[in-house]
């Protein structure tokens, strides 16, 4: 993978190397493409990181459980399904179909409002800025409702060390 000088460094989805590349490839993360990676990347007045590792991890499972459940709405037109007769459910794989049943729970278990935030923020990539606006927090509060949706997000996951589900 080619890396770009300057600010478009690194464009990559969260992709593993190519199988082409060879066994030094190493993957490739862009970390201005995930407001999760921004946020930990960035210290705060105290100079702890604005969210912490465990609540990255509980973020990103979450993310990753969104984009394989298939929840997300097509920008292009999925041929495959024209034929299908019209029954997605059915044509659905296992994996997505546990996935999706994962995110679910993941929600159920912060409940609807903090789960608002996290699928603004964590899967579909809005800003700060933009999830406090389409969720109708006053400003400058999104960080803090977020930092608490990870935190409930990583007990339920049991990444943090106060217990929860798994």
């Amino acid at each position: 993978m080619r890396d770009i000088p300057g600010k478009f460094a690194s464009l990559s989805e969260h992709r593993p190397p190519r199988p082409d590349a060879g066994p030094q490839a190493k993957l490739t993360i862009n970390e201005g493409e995930s407001p999760l990676a921004w946020l930990r990347a960035r210290r705060g007045k105290d100079g702890a990181a604005m969210i912490s590792e465990v609540q990255f991890l509980a973020g990103e499972r979450l993310r990753n459980d969104f984009e394989r459940s298939m929840l997300q709405r097509r920008i292009t037109t999925n041929w495959g399904m024209a034929t299908a007769g019209g029954n997605t459910a059915a044509e659905m794989s296992d994996a997505a179909l546990a996935a999706r049943e994962r995110y679910m729970k993941a929600l159920e278990a912060v409940g609807p409002e903090l789960g608002s935030i996290l699928t603004q923020v964590c899967c579909l990539s809005a800003g700060m800025e933009q999830a406090e606006r389409l969720l109708n927090l006053p400003q400058r509060s999104g960080r803090a409702v977020l930092g608490l949706a990870l935190t409930a997000l990583a007990r339920h996951y049991g990444l943090s060390n106060r217990g929860g589900s798994a």
